[in-house]
């Protein structure tokens, strides 16, 4: 999550064109994760003609920032099918679409400090095992054999889940997004979408800061921006924006050990390798709503007063650098993936609350499928828009993270 436009190691952005074709097939508003991932798919399935409509360049919204979880440790099928997909995928990535995102798969770890959550993540677990997940549960002992930084007072237990890891997000946006433009998918950057037309039940065009663009199918990918986005078709998308902010120490010698993706479960402060130092992250309690993305010392003090007791030795490590961005977070903390029912042409991904990232494989399989009018390899019904409006809305996902 970055305050600052990119992250110096992201590949150098697609460029910007200079002008709107006046026509397309499919305009994606967004050009994170989640647009270029259904780019790629349905460039790859052969739909022709296709815009993608970013307001700053590539992977530069939340995308772009470098947390770069992914897992298929989630707490109910759907999420577990989702992540489990996209975890395929990801090791896939050097043959399909054909790059190299640094995946590193050293696993998850969720540390437990109550019975009650203990409980909790064993039953989780079942369900993971019997759909194919290798995650388990291990004692206080064996979590500081595969994360030594750990102080085990207090620790009930932990989970370890192997097959999880991380990689890096702006590698996986340009990644999609080349292979997308070399299908012939065009990435208009630094183009803000400003309107749209909705004639009957269709949408008709999408209007921008650099020209207007007649379409047959919108599909909004705009992450923290999309309740404004769909408020422009009349399409009520629930996602707000909250802040999130991590930070990198300075590189440590001795070199960090190899370690999992390290979560504290009940602070939610979590930890890494990342180059030659560990990424610190943490969701402070008390964030406001809002699109403010400035890193704060205050949040690394709070950070350093919860690792303090699990984690000593990170407390007094030497920061270089931190960054703050933008989780689009939904009322029930699960995503918002399908299809108005007013505008049948109007097609959503977003509100991830944190998981956009580690679902995109799988969740640009879907969307193509839903253009095409095909069913998708899961049913994304729990996860449509009107749930809220409805009262079907799902119970708030315990392992977000």
């Amino acid at each position: 999550m970055s305050s600052s436009p990119c992250p110096s190691t992201a590949p150098a952005p697609a460029p910007a064109f200079a002008a709107l074709p006046p026509t397309a097939d499919v305009v994606i508003v967004g050009g994170g994760v989640m647009g270029a991932s259904i780019a790629f798919h349905l460039a790859e399935a052969g739909v022709r003609d296709i815009v993608v409509v970013e307001r700053g360049e590539l992977a530069c919204g939340s995308s772009g920032k470098p947390i770069g979880g992914v897992r298929a440790h989630f707490s109910d099928p759907l999420n577990i099918e989702l992540g489990s997909r996209s975890l395929r995928a990801f090791q896939d990535f050097p043959h399909r679409p054909g790059a190299d995102i640094r995946l590193d798969t050293v696993g998850y770890l969720f540390l437990l400090t109550g019975e009650r959550q203990a409980a909790d993540f064993t039953e989780s677990v079942r369900l993971q095992n019997s759909l194919g997940v290798p995650s388990r549960v291990v004692d206080a002992d064996e979590a500081r054999r595969l994360c030594p930084y750990l102080s085990t007072d207090g620790l009930v237990a932990a989970v370890h889940s192997p097959t999880d890891g991380h990689a890096r997000p702006g590698l996986v946006v340009h990644g999609y997004a080349d292979a997308a433009a070399g299908a012939g998918v065009r990435f208009a950057t630094h183009t803000r979408v400003t309107g749209m037309d909705t004639t009957a039940d269709r949408v008709s065009a999408v209007h921008t800061d650099r020209g207007a663009v007649a379409c047959s199918t919108v599909i909004c990918t705009a992450g923290a921006w999309s309740g404004q986005i769909g408020a422009m078709a009349g399409v009520d998308l629930p996602v707000r924006p909250v802040r999130r902010q991590l930070a990198f120490t300075e590189r440590l010698s001795p070199p960090a050990p190899r370690i999992p993706f390290t979560i504290d479960f009940t602070s939610s402060a979590y930890f890494h390798n990342s180059a030659d130092g560990l990424l610190f992250g943490l969701a402070d309690p008390r964030q406001a709503e809002g699109f403010d993305t400035t890193w704060t010392s205050e949040w690394l003090d709070l950070f350093q007063d919860v690792v303090r007791h699990r984690a000593p030795a990170l407390a007094e490590m030497p920061i270089a650098d931190g960054w703050a961005g933008l989780y689009e977070v939904t009322p029930d903390h699960n995503a918002l993936i399908g299809r108005s029912g007013e505008l049948p042409n109007f097609l959503y991904a977003t509100g991830f609350s944190g998981h956009g990232f580690l679902q995109a494989p799988a969740v640009g399989e879907i969307v193509r499928d839903l253009h095409l009018e095909r069913e998708p390899c899961v049913d994304i019904t729990p996860m449509s828009a009107d749930r809220f409006r409805t009262g079907d809305a799902s119970r708030p996902e315990a392992h977000v993270v």
